[in-house]
């Protein structure tokens, strides 16, 4: 399919961005693609930018259509790292004369890139965009780890409520057959949640970590971030303060530097795919707050995909250190691997190729050295359980 046919190409005249040889901001550097460019072009880029301009099913936030070039006006100014990137951007997903018709282009965008093995990152649109994304992974035939950065779980306890920025999980985790593996929600703020939701989440041995606990020890975050396939950021995970232009702000909620550390360790993962930042409003926004931080979330996610590791246990055993820990009472022994390169740390699920065939890739676990503390305790991790429950 030609997605091409989606897209309105970046206009760096109505951006007021003006591309310089010699330079290197960002969108000196940028492939902007154009209707007559080859898709087949599209392998070898590092990222690849996706605008989308869908905003009708975003609550208290249909604005956040504009966000993409508000967004880019920053991002293009930004200066590279030492490390330099090819990065393409498509442009803007257009409007479709329904929210289907954005859905659809959204997710066979999505499905191509996968294809063609380049990350995507989205900007702009309503954070139910996520179920489109989901979709594109489900096209590909791919079973992934979403995680989700936000102050709300966006769960709509009704199956057949129709999807919107608030009710997008409860779509994907009603839609059968599943391609979910596991859900990660990081900074959640108790006081929007309903309790019936905590504990539907896990009984399902999802991962949640209150703002309070992300905070407390934000290193943790790194694994379950490193597991994740997809990350869906809601900029109402950052304090009002911070971010301003967003219509469900609140007082409490990330700083601007908080976010950036939890992004930064979406691009030093090897595994992740895919990255959407949503709800960006910019006429909520009329410094630019909002936008600026944004851009500067993906100069980090940009920064650490430039200095990723490509490592995994089951590929490389020689680049790690194995260990067995023999936890009494269990019937398995809990095996560990720690990189020899970054001391990055992995748990091995104990299940039979056969039983596990179709979910090789879920098998092996980013943990901490914590998990491995715990083990050596004789305590069970829990990212250890909940994933072995999946695997059951």
């Amino acid at each position: 399919m030609e997605i091409s046919l989606f897209f309105e190409p970046v206009d760096c005249d109505k951006l007021g961005f003006f591309p310089q040889k010699n330079h290197n901001r960002l969108g000196d550097h940028v492939v902007a693609f154009s209707d007559s460019n080859d898709e087949d072009d599209l392998t070898g880029f590092d990222a690849i930018i996706v605008g989308v301009n869908e905003g009708r099913q975003a609550i208290n936030n249909a604005a956040c259509e504009n966000a993409p070039d508000e967004i880019r006006k920053y991002l293009y100014n930004l200066y590279q790292g030492k490390k330099k990137l090819k990065i393409g951007d498509l442009g803007n997903i257009r409007k479709g004369e329904t929210t289907d018709d954005t859905h659809f282009a959204l997710k066979s965008t999505i499905a191509r890139l996968l294809a063609s093995n380049v990350v995507a990152i989205i900007i702009g649109g309503g954070q139910e965009l996520t179920y489109s994304v989901y979709l594109g992974f489900e096209d590909c035939g791919r079973v992934i780890n979403l995680m989700s950065i936000d102050a709300r779980f966006d769960y709509d306890q009704n199956p057949d409520a129709e999807i919107n920025s608030q009710s997008f999980l409860s779509k994907i985790v009603y839609r059968k057959p599943s391609y979910l593996f596991n859900y990660s929600n990081l900074c959640y703020q108790t006081y929007f949640v309903d309790q019936s939701e905590i504990s539907l989440l896990d009984n399902l041995y999802f991962d949640t970590l209150r703002l309070g606990e992300v905070r407390e020890n934000i290193e943790e975050t790194e694994p379950i971030i490193r597991n994740a396939d997809f990350v869906s950021f809601d900029i109402s995970a950052v304090k009002q303060s911070e971010a301003p232009g967003n219509g469900n702000a609140s007082p409490n909620g990330l700083y601007g530097e908080e976010a950036c550390q939890l992004i930064r360790y979406a691009g030093l993962s090897s595994r992740l795919s895919c990255i959407g930042f949503f709800e960006t409003n910019p006429n909520l926004d009329p410094h630019g707050h909002t936008s600026h931080l944004v851009a500067q979330m993906i100069w980090y996610f940009l920064d650490g995909r430039a200095n990723r590791v490509l490592e995994y246990p089951g590929n490389n055993e020689d680049g790690f250190i194995k260990y067995i820990v023999n936890a009494s009472g269990h019937d398995n022994d809990l095996i560990f691997y720690k990189s020899k390169t970054t001391d990055r740390w992995w748990m091995e699920l104990p299940v039979s190729l056969e039983k596990g065939k179709n979910l090789l890739r879920h098998i092996m676990v980013s943990c901490s050295y914590n998990d491995y503390l715990k083990a050596c305790n004789n305590e069970i991790p829990d990212r250890w359980w909940k994933a072995y429950q999946k695997l059951m």
